[in-house]
């Protein structure tokens, strides 16, 4: 099988089902390049041949059984925030869910259900209203249905774990048109599968989560090194965080200085260790176990203070801009030991520097409940084994960087491999091809069992724009 749409794409698709309600946008329609807009900007140089914005279930069920019928491979778009580009293929049929928003909260189960067009910054607001919130990412723009499906890290993942830790349940439409639901109960394995196993099994159309407290204030903020104490100040975090409680997330960021007015100007965009804590427990003795963090060096600013969640959880959004050309990497860490540290530092100077680009390289801590309260084994999202999880992430504008950026990116991945784990959190990389995929959700025993669900539900392997796994007896896809 290949990664390509059928030729000829079905003739542009001239015999779409009138019974679709939603709307079809073709290269030439007039909300076709707004459509296709993804956080990729990569993803804007070619575009698929229809894109199919479904209004509801029903609309996904025509559309799937439209392209089951024929043999049509179909990519799904929900919030367009994978960094692969995935949800446009070029010349493909696109199942485009972003309209597909409503999120109803009931705050005396905490359970909480959303549509697969749902962002992020969505979410946090329908949740906050009750004091309350789903462990999602951090980046407001990102949609929620991808993010689960890969398993859902983010501030909240030391105290609450991630995303699928919190996932009681799973509307999905097949790939024959049915519509089924996946939990502990109806459909276990399928449940088990798309608890970080991506898109691969089905059109998700609603998710049901538990929600936690949280808020309506965290302590949250940034701590900003000068780039020369980076190397000790990372070197101490591993014992800082140990000692610390769950209620404390971590960011360590190697990055471009921002330009705050507590920095001096000559600072500004160049490198910096900025560690971005948040605490997500008592506002009045946060402070106490953020501390230990500041002390590890002499930071230029000190920028944490009680603030809402909602802003604490959109802090990222800054250096997240939709639209920019980009690439990503990333692995887990059994440790943050010295040469690991000094791999990231060597390649964070190695990275190239243009005036319309970015390149950060990301150091989330793990540990507490994504760690420590949930088997390997008891659904796809692998975690095993991993204290530290990296990204390097670079944004740029002009084409004319796209070989440069991909360079250092390989070669930041090739330098890291030696440090990191097999298994990994799909979501904050690109696709790194074949064999990461049969080790990224952890054993040989979880890659066949996910192959097994694949060939269950969807056999001729429609779902195939995603990193994608192969139905069992499959030639895999390359």
């Amino acid at each position: 099988m290949t990664m390509s749409a059928t030729p000829d794409v079905h003739s542009g698709f001239a015999d779409f089902p009138a019974g679709f309600r939603g709307t079809l946008l073709r290269p030439d329609s007039d909300r076709y390049d707004a459509a296709r807009a993804l956080y990729q900007g990569r993803a804007a140089d070619r575009g698929p041949t229809l894109i199919v914005q479904c209004v509801d279930a029903d609309d996904v069920a025509t559309v799937l059984r439209y392209a089951s019928a024929h043999g049509i491979p179909v990519a799904v778009r929900g919030g367009g925030h994978g960094s692969d580009g995935y949800a446009m293929p070029a010349g493909a049929l696109v199942v485009d869910l972003s309209s597909m928003k409503a999120i109803t909260v009931d705050p005396s189960t905490r359970v909480v259900r959303a549509e697969p067009g749902v962002l992020l910054g969505e979410l946090d607001a329908a949740t906050q209203r009750h004091g309350l919130t789903v462990p999602a990412g951090t980046v407001t723009s990102t949609g929620v249905a991808g993010l689960t499906l890969g398993g859902g890290i983010g501030h909240l993942m030391r105290r609450y774990g991630a995303t699928v830790d919190n996932l009681l349940a799973c509307e999905l439409v097949t790939v024959d048109g049915r519509t089924v639901r996946a939990d502990e109960t109806d459909n276990p394995e399928l449940f088990w599968a798309l608890r970080g196993g991506g898109g691969n099994f089905g059109v998700v159309t609603a998710f049901e989560y538990r929600a936690h407290p949280v808020g309506p204030d965290v302590v949250a903020g940034q701590l900003i090194f000068p780039i020369e104490q980076a190397a000790d100040v990372l070197a101490g975090l591993p014992a800082v965080m140990a000692a610390a409680p769950r209620e404390l997330g971590l960011l360590a960021a190697v990055a471009p200085a921002p330009a705050l007015p507590s920095l001096p100007a000559q600072a500004h965009g160049r490198p910096v260790l900025a560690l971005v804590p948040v605490h997500s427990g008592e506002v009045a003795t946060a402070r106490r176990d953020i501390d230990p963090l500041a002390a590890l060096g002499r930071p230029v600013a000190d920028l944490v203070a009680p603030m809402p969640w909602l802003r604490a959880n959109s802090m990222l959004d800054a250096v997240a801009p939709y639209g920019k050309r980009m690439n990503l990497r990333g692995g887990y860490l059994p440790a943050l030991d010295t040469d690991a540290i000094t791999t990231v530092l060597a390649n964070a100077a190695a990275a190239p520097a243009h005036p319309d680009a970015a390149t950060t390289i990301n150091l989330w801590c793990m540990g507490g409940a994504i760690s420590e309260d949930t088997a390997e084994d008891a659904m796809a999202f692998s975690r095993e084994g991993a204290a530290w999880l990296w990204e390097a992430v670079s944004m740029w504008d002009s084409s004319e960087h796209d070989a440069l950026y991909e360079q250092w990116a390989t070669a930041m991945a090739e330098a890291m491999r030696p440090h990191s784990l097999t298994n990994g959190y799909t979501n904050l990389t690109d696709d790194q091809g074949p064999q990461w995929r049969r080790t990224v959700h952890g054993s040989e025993d979880k890659h066949r069992r996910l192959r097994a669900v694949k060939a269950a539900w969807d056999p001729e392997n429609l779902l195939r724009f995603n990193k994608n796994i192969t139905p069992e007896s499959a030639a895999p896809v390359h």
